[in-house]
């Protein structure tokens, strides 16, 4: 193996991801799956995960497709111990689930404010329990949250989404520093646009999309591919001094004022 080979190596480790069967989570159980890993896709929706496990099982890789609702933490467990009695142990977890919702704030309702703030940022805070111990009991592990550009500053319409990817990169940073000594590195991607289909019908409008794409250095949406070079990068020991870090993916987003 080549020197880059052996440095971004994750064959044959076990990777769980929630959220898996979506847009973005979707394409790192592909990218994980052809780079070797035996990968574990768990979705609410059992039929989406199973979609997933099928590309990565036609692209040769090993999945386990997996119905789980991370918003529970019996259920995460559960999925856990049988992805651990199907591959062994899991040495890389990324916590990919969430909804957001375009309403208005004033007419947002404790039901759906909630309902987005239990996706996002109660499944990872859950994921990083079930998972987090499971690595500790271990030594080893990295855990892998998934950010937004709406974390800091927020971006427009998306009220709760935003709350709750600010909690996710401060929750990031705290286990990052929690267990900086135990051999268990958390840290987060945080992606700029990437568009999907509801995306596009319910927050993008012409005039919005001229706004986020002037907003964007490379004036261009990015493609999901792109993000899973920092995937693999924050899953193997070529980031193995990297731990409470938020990487952004967004074409240059984050660096732009006027």
């Amino acid at each position: 193996m080549s020197f880059v080979g052996e440095l971004f190596s994750v064959a044959g480790r076990t990777a769980i991801l929630t959220g898996a069967g979506g847009h973005l989570i979707g394409e790192m159980s592909r990218a994980l799956g052809k780079a070797g890993c035996k990968v574990a896709i768990l979705d609410l929706r059992a039929e989406k995960a199973e979609a997933v496990a099928e590309q990565v099982r036609e692209a040769g890789g090993i999945a386990l497709p997996l119905g789980c609702d991370a918003t529970k933490k019996d259920d995460i467990a559960r999925c856990l111990d049988s992805v651990v009695a199907e591959f062994g142990p899991v040495s890389i977890a990324v916590n990919g689930a969430g909804i957001n919702a375009p309403t208005p704030f004033l007419d947002i309702k404790l039901e759906d404010w909630q309902a987005v703030m239990d996706s996002q940022i109660t499944a990872t805070f859950l994921g990083c329990q079930v998972f987090g111990a499971h690595m500790l009991q271990q030594g080893k592990g990295s855990i892998i949250n998934i950010s937004s550009a709406s974390a800091g500053p927020p971006l427009s319409k998306a009220f709760a989404y935003s709350v709750a990817k600010a909690g996710i990169k401060n929750l990031t940073q705290n286990l990052g520093r929690e267990w900086g000594t135990q051999g268990v590195r958390v840290n987060a991607i945080r992606p700029g646009f990437f568009p999907t289909e509801w995306n596009r019908k319910n927050f993008i409008t012409a005039e919005r999309e001229a706004a986020i794409l002037g907003h964007t250095a490379m004036r261009r949406y990015g493609e999901v591919a792109e993000l899973t070079g920092a995937l693999i990068w924050l899953a193997s020991d070529a980031s193995s001094f990297v731990t409470g870090a938020e990487i952004a993916v967004d074409g240059g987003y984050s660096a732009m004022t006027i």
